[in-house]
């Protein structure tokens, strides 16, 4: 999980998704709930700090700040460093359903990669309208038709993870999209579940319209740079590339 300005959140989303990883440990399983403060201005980091006797398998990160994507992709390779075979990213918001986890956990043989599809979303027209418009950008740029590119609910093979990470930029905020339009283009075996979206427990939504065009141009142009590395790269990360 990534985290920013989280405060009125975190602590009530690692009581709600502590009890997954605690559950798969019994089960044998080596999980860990690692979270990535990403310079965050508030104590959110110092609230997860003060944890970790509690949950032993908590592991709070500090970083600068980078931005949502930025952070989810040092995620993605701390994951990778540690050994990981699969790895699951949500955020730290209380949007999500820990209860939903397992559908994928239990399915994780059978694909490369497992995203959730949001119905009935309660965070605001303003996310819901982004969700469309990225939709409609990866089908333009990508020429796949992708059922929710950014859902930050996702289960992966972390070995077929590497490879898609291959032609996205280091620190890409909108990751997750491209990751998920180029496992749909490399013809990955890939699960999509209806998931449910709370309203934000706590906190301040940052997305606004303004906003929301900053996105969109800067994805068109982002988008651009990684199919032009996709057409210099063979299925499965393989070959040369540059930005």
């Amino acid at each position: 999980m990534p985290a920013y300005n989280e405060a009125e959140n975190i602590e009530d989303t690692i009581e709600q998704w502590y009890p997954v990883v605690e559950k798969m440990s019994r089960d044998g399983v080596d999980a860990t709930l690692c979270i990535a403060n990403d310079g965050s201005r508030d104590n959110t980091f110092a609230i997860m700090d003060g944890l970790k006797e509690k949950y032993l398998f908590l592991e709070p990160l500090d970083k600068k700040n980078s931005g949502h994507g930025a952070t989810v992709l040092y995620l993605y390779r701390h994951a990778i460093a540690a050994g990981a075979n699969y790895i699951f990213q949500t955020d730290s918001d209380g949007q999500t359903n820990p209860d939903e986890f397992w559908q994928m956990w239990n399915n994780r043989e059978k694909y490369d990669f497992q995203i959730g599809h949001r119905l009935g979303r309660q965070d605001g027209g303003s996310r819901v309208f982004v969700t469309k418009t990225l939709r409609l950008i990866v089908w333009l740029m990508f020429h796949e038709w992708v059922t929710d590119a950014n859902t930050p609910f996702r289960l992966m093979r972390t070995d077929k993870l590497q490879k898609v990470m291959k032609v996205i930029p280091e620190d890409y905020n909108l990751c997750n999209v491209a990751i998920s339009a180029i496992a749909t283009k490399w013809k990955y075996k890939i699960g999509w579940y209806k998931i449910s979206f709370k309203p934000r427990q706590g906190g301040i939504n940052s997305i606004n319209m303004k906003n929301i065009f900053k996105i969109g141009r800067k994805a068109l142009t982002d988008f651009w740079k990684i199919n032009h590395n996709l057409r210099n790269t063979r299925r499965g990360g393989e070959g040369n590339w540059t930005l």
